[in-house]
């Protein structure tokens, strides 16, 4: 197939570089000028392990190429699908700003007389019922009643991990299609050839809301065991030894990964999720009161780590953070737990260095950048490389996602915030 890919993040550039391995055709389309020309050059736009090497070898094969701007060339395409972002507004909903430009761009680039229509997928995380009052105006409107002949709407969520992306996108927990009345789609059933997971066809929204209900579980088991996590380091308990009686029920406690007490919840996704669930719920006079408390229960997680990490500690110290990324193997610093200490510790007092091997302030777009410069201007100057990292003398170095092991500091104190003992 030839499938058009609308916005080039972390999903989208993963779906180009995956898509692409199987043998399809892939034109990735984003405004950002940078990551139409990484692609166009056979390099990802963003860091994920492994993925330079199947752009490279699609790019080599040229079933991969990327514009900013997709007109005549949807004529010929089988399938698109829209990565585009849905930050959190001012709100806490969605900004549905992106989702709206880029199907009034698709709308207006597509012809209605075409001989088959075009299978149109999003997997943007958006609010329920999103297709069908916001999506599909835009589509009536610019193609009028040919609309339902020219487009096949359909959602379809994403469940991919930064740093296993690729192995996510080839062996997904699951596979959820979500279309008007829940009839299958072809186009979707041949893109998912050959990927071994259960799939789910159903409606529009039972598919829209499937990422809010899986990623504020994922909020609400990483805050629980972070609040007992507190509550065993204040009182002398070790939590390492209550969550491993805890994950050994294995019949209902189900997942040690998301259940072990450690560092607070970031990135893109969860934070930006639990706000929009929160905003939905009061919007339809729901009661979501342990949803409600995830964000204020994160933040107080991130305050604590920071007031263990510095007990005793006098303003003016040295101290190095290592890893400034929300997790390891990425470049992602938007909503970084590590990101908010690094900005408390400089507004301590502290003299801060950070070390993270994925980062490069001027391999930053997006986002991505201006998330990097919004909450942390400095950034330029507090990187240091592995070598100065491990050459200057510390009075504590953090550990925010377990990359201490990868250098060797010479410090004082060290403090791993992605574990409470």
């Amino acid at each position: 197939m030839k499938i058009a890919i609308f916005g080039l993040g972390y999903v989208g550039s993963t779906a180009a570089g995956c898509i692409a391995s199987q043998g399809h055709t892939v034109i990735g389309v984003d405004v950002a000028q940078a990551k139409v020309d990484a692609l166009n050059q056979g390099r990802s736009p963003v860091y994920e392990p492994g993925l330079d090497d199947l752009i490279a070898a699609a790019h080599a094969d040229g079933r991969v190429l990327a514009t900013t701007e997709l007109t005549d060339e949807l004529d010929d395409c089988d399938l698109a699908i829209v990565c585009v972002g849905t930050p959190s507004g001012v709100d806490g909903a969605h900004n549905m700003s992106f989702i709206a430009q880029v199907t009034r761009n698709i709308a207006e680039a597509l012809k209605p007389d075409r001989a088959k229509p075009l299978t149109l997928a999003y997997r943007s995380t958006m609010r329920p019922g999103s297709c069908e009052n916001i999506i599909w105006p835009i589509l009536e409107g610019a193609l009028g009643d040919k609309a339902a002949n020219a487009v096949e709407l359909v959602y379809n969520p994403e469940f991919l991990r930064e740093a296993t992306a690729i192995e996510d996108y080839f062996n997904p927990p699951k596979i959820v299609i979500g279309t008007l009345g829940g009839t299958p789609s072809a186009a979707m059933a041949a893109l998912n050839e050959g990927i071994e997971a259960p799939v789910f066809e159903v409606g529009l929204r039972e598919a829209e809301i499937t990422k809010f209900v899986d990623n504020s579980w994922h909020a609400v088991k990483v805050a629980f065991a972070n609040e007992i996590g507190r509550v065993c380091q204040n009182l002398d308990i070790s939590a390492r030894d209550v969550h491993a009686i805890f994950k050994s029920d294995t019949k209902l406690n189900i997942s040690a990964y998301y259940t072990r007490p450690g560092g607070a919840f970031g990135g893109s996704c969860l934070p930006k999720d639990v706000r929009a669930l929160q905003y939905i719920a009061a919007d339809t006079g729901s009661a979501t009161h342990l949803v409600d408390s995830l964000i204020r229960s994160n933040e107080a997680h991130k305050h604590h780590q920071f007031l263990h990490a510095t007990e005793g500690l006098e303003p003016g110290a040295k101290v190095l953070l290592v890893g400034l990324a929300f997790k390891m193997e990425t470049d992602d610093l938007r909503e970084s737990p590590a990101v908010d200490m690094a900005r408390k510790l400089l507004e301590a007092g502290y003299d801060l260095d950070i070390y993270d091997p994925q980062i490069e302030p001027e391999n930053l777009v997006g986002q991505n950048l201006g998330y990097a410069y919004a909450f942390l201007p400095q950034i330029d100057d507090l990187l240091v490389s592995q070598e100065q990292a491990e050459r200057r003398n510390y009075a504590l170095a953090i550990s925010t996602n377990r990359l201490i092991d990868t250098v060797k500091v010479k410090a004082d104190t060290l403090v791993d915030a992605s574990r409470i003992p």
